[in-house]
């Protein structure tokens, strides 16, 4: 068969392959609402014809999906979505590759991730006191949310402190075009201040460095972290981890989850969901362990 453009063959997809596999109302809707995504992203990368579609293109797609901060659940249903339409096209001869079948699914964090209580946040704060760069960034984390990628891209002009305590960090999405303008409470601007009042000159303006005066990279981060985690006795902890207790610890102290939303950088709604509920836990915990 001729071309076909990926426009065309969305919507024989819509109108003859979903029906026929008597796909539900709600999968239909979601799956070509993932599928629209797909499509602006190859467009804007210069694709419009199906048999241009290659396994790499897809590939830099389920990255951009993860930089923009979907939520892994909701990252492998759009590449469910997206396998299903790549097979359509492979059936129906628009394309001579059966690519479906090469897409790896994303890893599915674990349902019930794990996340600090408030006493476990305060003796990760003490094992870190002594070191005025590495309070900042477990208080960056901590306070924020934010994640490694993140953390790591922080330059100098990103930061807004002032002269009063309370200030604002400016982080950029994937390509540098999705802007949140986070704010910084007491303990994230004090913990940064200290740092910054420190910090050795250097040729970067990344805020955190290394010993040798460069930037702070991913697994020295996360090498500085395991260090005061098992200080700590906390346990199995991460990055992520820091993530995961910014939002349980703020809808439990009864912040909205539009503002963890927008703080965290989510574009789904339902990536607080499960946040609400392991709320509901940690508060049982915590009464549990601080009973009088």
């Amino acid at each position: 068969m001729g071309d076909i453009t990926l426009r065309k063959a969305l919507e024989d997809y819509k109108t003859v392959h979903m029906p026929y596999r008597n796909f539900a109302e709600r999968t239909r809707e979601e799956y070509i609402n993932d599928l629209r995504g797909l499509l602006k992203f190859l467009e804007q990368a210069g694709i419009r014809y199906a048999t241009e579609i290659g396994l790499p293109i897809i590939e830099r797609y389920a990255a951009h999906l993860e930089q923009e901060g979907f939520a892994s659940l909701t990252r492998k249903r759009k590449i469910v979505a997206i396998r299903s339409f790549l097979s359509f096209l492979y059936q129906e001869s628009y394309i001579h590759n059966n690519v479906a079948k090469q897409i790896v699914l994303p890893f599915s964090e674990n349902t019930n991730p794990f996340v600090l209580t408030q006493t476990e946040c305060n003796k990760l704060r003490s094992a870190c006191a002594n070191n005025p760069r590495d309070r900042a960034i477990i208080e960056l984390l901590l306070q924020t949310g934010i994640t490694l990628s993140e953390l790591i891209h922080l330059t100098l002009n990103d930061l807004q402190l002032g002269e009063r305590e309370h200030g604002f960090m400016r982080t950029l999405g994937s390509r540098g075009k999705k802007e949140r303008l986070i704010p910084l409470n007491t303990k994230a601007s004090v913990a940064l201040r200290n740092y910054l009042s420190m910090r050795q000159p250097s040729e970067s303006d990344i805020i955190f460095l290394n010993r040798f005066g460069e930037a702070l990279g991913e697994r020295g981060v996360q090498k500085m972290l395991r260090k005061y985690i098992k200080r700590a006795e906390i346990g199995n902890a991460s990055i992520r981890t820091l993530r995961h207790t910014f939002g349980v610890q703020h809808i439990a102290k009864g912040t909205s989850l539009e503002t963890i939303r927008d703080v965290m950088g989510f574009k789904d709604a339902r990536s607080t969901t499960l946040y609400v509920e392991l709320a509901k836990r940690l508060i049982s915990k915590e009464l549990q362990v601080n009973a009088l």
